[in-house]
């Protein structure tokens, strides 16, 4: 009776041990496998080994793990409906992190791509006009990899399967359908795919958007957020990017023109006032040396209108060159030549009758 029992036991707890201690024990093997692999990696490739740590190693060591439960199953000598649903949600399981293994892929593209497009350099704008490519699309492929990642799970069902079947056989009717209630979602997502092919704009392209001046931080399938210079963020649908005009300072160039307007008197000495102005722009480092001009823009009733031109890198240092610009003028005209600021000149006629009264 005893060992009848023992046996008993041992049949109950042998395949529990086996689904057990055989998927620990290739959980093992796999786990050294992918270090080594690392290794080797990071050896002939510098920075694949992080890669293959944070994007590689957890999905396939599960993915390896179901897989041997899979196999594992059937000799477990269990009835076949419970080791048929026991399939089926390793099925299940097993599609859902062939889904995350394919994301991860993905993630880990965009980190090779960001070694050979750093866009934290001065000059970025290829790397700027990759990196909006690559979000965008890859936003579109996770899209795509989450639903076919839903429909194969779906398909496992025996009957959505014939569910599916039939939807698939009516298809051009339920796109029509879709097209006319989904036209305005349908038609945002097709800018923002266009946006990522045509780049009107990329990120931390420095734009004007209803009278707002601001960087491109972020750019997905339907809005766009604009960093304003004050650490505002505009929300702009992406269609409007298509749809309306707006300014671009940097669609094929960082480098920027500046203008400083001065109104001063007639008797301004043109010739000095070039002089320090291009004294000011040699010392200072925000200029690029490219462009520094002073003209004669206006000759009005009671003041010239001076306009000092001058060029940066970008808009930031641009903005700072003028202001700097803009107060060393002022102060050198305020000490050398403070007769030249902009003056009103009048006239006093004495009247007839302050004549007569000064002559009596």
């Amino acid at each position: 009776m005893r060992i009848g029992q023992l046996a008993g036991y041992v049949s109950f707890w042998k395949p529990i041990m086996l689904l057990i201690l055989l998927p620990l024990v290739v959980y093992g093997i796999a786990t050294a496998v992918l270090i080594i692999v690392k290794k080797i990696a990071g050896k002939t490739y510098p920075g694949s080994a992080a890669l293959i740590k944070d994007y590689a190693i957890r999905p396939i060591r599960l993915l390896v793990v179901m897989a041997v439960l899979g196999m594992v199953l059937p000799i477990t000598g269990w009835a076949a409906d419970i080791v048929g649903l026991m399939r089926h949600v390793l099925a299940l399981a097993m599609i859902g992190v062939c889904a995350w293994l394919l994301i991860n892929a993905t993630l880990a593209g965009r980190c090779l791509l960001l070694r050979y497009y750093d866009v934290s350099v001065a000059d970025n704008l290829r790397a700027r006009s990759v990196m909006t490519q690559v979000n965008i699309l890859l936003r579109v492929l996770w899209v795509l990899i989450l639903v076919l990642a839903v429909a194969c799970m779906l398909v496992t069902f025996e009957r959505i399967r014939q569910l599916g079947i039939s939807m698939l056989a009516s298809a051009g009717l339920i796109g029509i359908v879709a097209g006319f209630a989904a036209q305005r979602s349908l038609a945002t997502l097709v800018a923002g795919i266009q946006i990522a092919i045509t780049q009107p704009i990329r990120l931390d392209d420095v734009v004007v958007v209803e009278g707002e001046w601001g960087r491109i931080e972020e750019i997905t399938l339907t809005y766009v957020v604009i960093r304003i210079w004050d650490e505002r963020r505009l929300i702009v649908p992406i269609t409007q990017f298509l749809e309306r005009s707006f300014q671009n300072w940097t669609r094929t160039s960082a480098h920027i023109l500046g203008t400083v307007f001065l109104w001063t008197d007639y008797t301004v000495p043109l010739a000095s006032l070039r002089r320090e102005l291009e004294r000011i722009v040699a010392n200072s480092s925000l200029w690029d040396r490219r462009v520094c001009l002073l003209q004669v823009t206006e000759a009005g009733e009671h003041a010239l209108q001076l306009r000092a031109l001058v060029s940066a890198s970008d808009s930031g240092k641009c903005w700072d060159l003028r202001c700097e610009v803009r107060e060393k003028l002022l102060e050198y005209m305020q000490e050398m030549y403070p007769e030249a600021l902009p003056r009103l000149r009048a006239s006093l006629l004495a009247s007839p009758h302050q004549g007569e009264a000064t002559s009596s």
